[in-house]
């Protein structure tokens, strides 16, 4: 029999991109959504349950032996959502005796992070969303149930909500890139789709092997590390095959209004929470996923050329 997974949270970005990851690679896949939400996917069975239902969505999802926690509210809701949605995670999981597995990211490690991050870097949190992301971590940890994080940089491709479509790729059939940060600075990205197959490797790790797992494992996925000027070059080379420059023109760079965004921090709860973040565009910083390699093997990396096509494709560019 296939194994089954049940993703909650299968509408968002990443869930979708784990749905159709755990689907291709042949697994049954249970899509929480919540009721009355409209969902189609081939290969999925949706699951319109609140999650606050907790009895009624274990019923609904027996014989699953994965759960992934794809669930992330708005950025104004963490405080609130985060734990909640941690420890309802949790609940399900260990009612059905699965495995929990969950996409951390590098807001633990805080403005001080050094440039090469691992699964043994400190956590030195420097926001309250550090801190939040430190502390669910810790309730996957302390509540005992078999569990994984894989931590990743920015997200792009699978649809819509990250800074590639609200920053970089907004105006780009206009010509124009807008770049959050410093251009000579490298960070990582994670291709969600990339990322999500990850996820299926490891989950079907801990299916057919789950000793080869700690109780709670933790690996960092290395993407890709770009700059401005890398993207700028991507960019480039989109807008040039798609005709939104005309050859030997020049795609325009822009640059975030940080102090606009600032001064309306007081009235604007989002563009408070997205200040706050703001040490991430001039902090460089990468991921060694090294550990994850030596469990799964290398996994292919979608080459950046394709996986920028596709995710502009996502968009209706």
């Amino acid at each position: 029999m296939k194994p089954t997974v049940l993703i909650l949270g299968a509408r968002g970005r990443f869930g979708l991109a784990a749905a159709r990851a755990f689907s291709e690679a042949g697994w049954q896949v249970l899509g929480q959504i919540r009721p009355g939400a409209s969902a189609r996917l081939p290969g999925v069975q949706w699951l319109p349950i609140a999650l606050t239902d907790r009895a009624a969505l274990a019923q609904a999802a027996r014989g699953a032996s994965v759960v992934i926690h794809a669930l992330n509210p708005p950025y104004p809701q963490w405080e609130t959502q985060v734990p909640l949605l941690m420890d309802a995670a949790i609940s399900v999981a260990k009612t059905l005796d699965a495995s929990l597995m969950f996409p951390g990211n590098v807001y633990n490690y805080g403005a001080s992070m050094p440039a090469v991050l691992d699964e043994d870097t400190p956590r030195r949190p420097s926001t309250r969303k550090g801190a939040l992301r430190v502390a669910a971590e810790q309730l996957l940890i302390d509540s005992g149930v078999r569990s994984v994080v894989i931590r990743a940089g920015d997200f792009f491709g699978s649809g819509r909500g990250s800074w590639f479509d609200l920053a970089l790729a907004k105006d780009i059939q206009k010509g124009k890139m807008t770049y959050p940060g410093a251009m000579d600075i490298a960070t990582s990205w994670a291709y969600l789709p990339d990322l999500a197959r990850s996820f299926v490797a490891l989950a079907d790790k801990s299916v057919q092997n789950p000793k080869s797992l700690a109780r709670h494992s933790s690996f960092c996925f290395a993407g890709h590390s770009l700059t401005g000027n890398d993207w700028a070059q991507l960019m480039q080379a989109a807008a040039l095959e798609k005709g939104w420059l005309a050859a030997g023109e020049s795609l325009k760079i822009g640059t975030m209004p940080w102090w606009l965004i600032k001064s309306l921090s007081f009235a604007v709860p989002m563009f408070r929470e997205l200040s706050e973040m703001q040490y991430l565009w001039h902090t460089p910083y990468a991921l060694c996923d090294d550990k994850l390699a030596s469990l799964i093997g290398v996994q292919p990396v979608t080459p950046l050329p394709q996986a920028l096509r596709s995710a502009l494709a996502e968009l209706g560019m």
